[in-house]
Parts: structure tokens; C-alpha cells; sequence
């Protein structure tokens, strides 16, 4: 793990030579190579720049904005690359004001990322409980690929005798 990976976290993804890390890398790496033109938008698109703002917007504003709010970290807002808290969720909720996904009624790689994102975070109580959110997690979780993917991921944790 180590050698693909130096700080010994997952996910790691090995792909015709080349090794990737970090979820939001991943994400994108996958929908260029793989989906491009479907859940990522061409380079030329205007899509492109909220898609990839709103795909580096999770690890970089909210995960470490939550997180700060969580821990009752004392900082200048100014100073921080998350701001504060309530502009991070004002800015989700714009984000979420356009359409059923980030995008606008196209679901993307952003939604992956973000949306997984949103998800998690108010599975465990981490992000401030919102209508918005909650709508969005919904649609999200009607998708049938993400209901594939959560059977599955059942399956694996039901295997190694994981609870949920």
C-alpha cells in the first residue's frame, strides 16, 4: 500500500500503469478517460468550470470546513481556505438551487464526488441537516447505478461479517 500510496490511505487506483489517489483525482481521472463527453464535461463546455469547482469543493471546503465546525476550531475565516461555516452551506445550497444535480438536470462525476460527499456527511451528522441537501441525497440515492453500487457494497461488508 505504502509504495503506490506513501500515506497509507485508500482508495488507490492502478489504471494502465499510471496510480491515482485521492477520491476527488480519482473521480475525474475516470469520467476524462472513460466518460468524457457524458459525465464530464469537454474541456470547451462551459459545464467545465462549475463541474470541476463543485468536484474539488468537497475535500477542499467542505470536508475541512465540517470538520472545523465539528472540533470548535478558533481561526479567522479569512485566513482559512473554507471560510466559515454558514457561507459553506449557503454556497451548497446555491449550488443546489439550479437544477436536480450540479450541473442542472446533467448528472456528472461532480455529483460523484460532491454528492458522496453530502451523503456521508449527513448519514454521520456532520453537515447542518438542510432541505436541499436532503432533497439532493434522495435524488442521488434514486439513481439506479447507486443502488447497485450500495448492494454491492453490502454485499462485501455482509461477507467480512461488517454491520452497517
Amino acid at each position: 500500500m505504502l509504495a503506490l500510496n506513501p500515506m497509507g490511505k485508500l482508495p488507490v487506483l492502478t489504471d494502465d500503469g499510471q496510480v491515482v489517489t485521492e477520491v476527488a483525482a480519482i473521480g475525474l481521472y475516470l469520467a476524462d478517460r472513460y466518460a468524457l463527453g457524458l459525465l464530464a464535461p469537454t474541456p470547451d463546455d462551459p459545464k467545465r468550470a462549475p463541474y470541476l469547482r463543485w468536484s474539488f469543493f468537497a475535500p477542499s471546503v467542505l470536508e475541512p470546513g465540517a470538520m472545523a465546525k465539528m472540533a470548535g476550531w478558533d481561526f479567522k475565516p479569512s485566513q482559512a481556505g473554507w471560510g466559515d461555516y454558514e457561507a459553506m452551506l449557503s454556497a451548497i445550497e446555491s449550488a443546489l438551487s439550479h437544477g436536480d444535480f450540479l450541473l442542472g438536470d446533467s448528472f456528472s462525476m461532480a455529483d460523484v464526488i460532491f454528492g458522496g460527499t453530502v451523503r456521508y456527511m449527513l448519514r454521520f451528522k456532520m453537515l447542518a441537516p438542510r432541505a436541499s441537501f436532503h432533497s439532493y441525497a434522495d435524488r442521488l440515492a434514486e439513481r439506479p447505478a447507486l443502488q447497485r453500487a450500495e448492494a454491492r457494497n453490502a454485499a462485501v461488508m455482509a461477507e467480512h461479517g461488517l454491520g452497517q
